[in-house]
């Protein structure tokens, strides 16, 4: 592999317009449709009214995050993989092994990278997570920029394991 600039971007995952919306869009009816049922016809208990009310509100939350995580690209350079903007989420030294696989646990369209060392919980909806060592890419996603993207990170950790 030849020698690439450490600021040069290799692959982009950004979110595909049709999966952005149809996953807000769920979000969004399933918190109306919860604050709905909550006042139009409450439930016997009042504990059960506001539980329905926080479900409905959370899920109105979740729908404005996942919105504003799925605007983002990540990037893959020569040295990191980070979200546009300069926020890195892992270095390629860091490493230990991608996995793609059917039954890993990643997001969907997405893959799963193991690092040597853990990092800080960080959780962007339908886009991507950390927690300790693990971290998940994908959601919103295009499977065939996250295939592109993990099978370069591949070819990378092996031209680092030759070295």
């Amino acid at each position: 592999m030849p020698s690439i600039s450490p600021e040069t971007v290799i692959a982009e995952i950004s979110s595909a317009t049709a999966r952005r919306y149809f996953g807000v869009g769920v979000l969004v009816v399933l918190g109306v449709v919860l604050l709905y049922l909550t006042f139009s016809t409450p439930p016997s208990s009042v504990g059960w009214q506001i539980l329905l009310g926080l479900m409905g509100f959370g899920a109105l939350w979740l729908g404005k995050a996942t919105w504003r995580a799925s605007a983002m690209t990540l990037e893959l350079t020569g040295t990191e993989l980070r979200v546009q903007g300069g926020q890195v989420i892992c270095r390629i030294e860091d490493i230990t092994s991608i996995n793609r696989g059917t039954f890993a646990l990643k997001p969907s369209n997405g893959f799963l990278i193991r690092t040597k060392t853990a990092g800080p919980r960080h959780w962007a909806p339908g886009v991507w997570w950390r927690i300790g060592k693990s971290i998940g890419i994908g959601g919103v996603t295009p499977a065939s920029q996250s295939k592109f993207m993990s099978e370069v990170m591949q070819a990378q950790l092996m031209e680092l394991q030759k070295d």
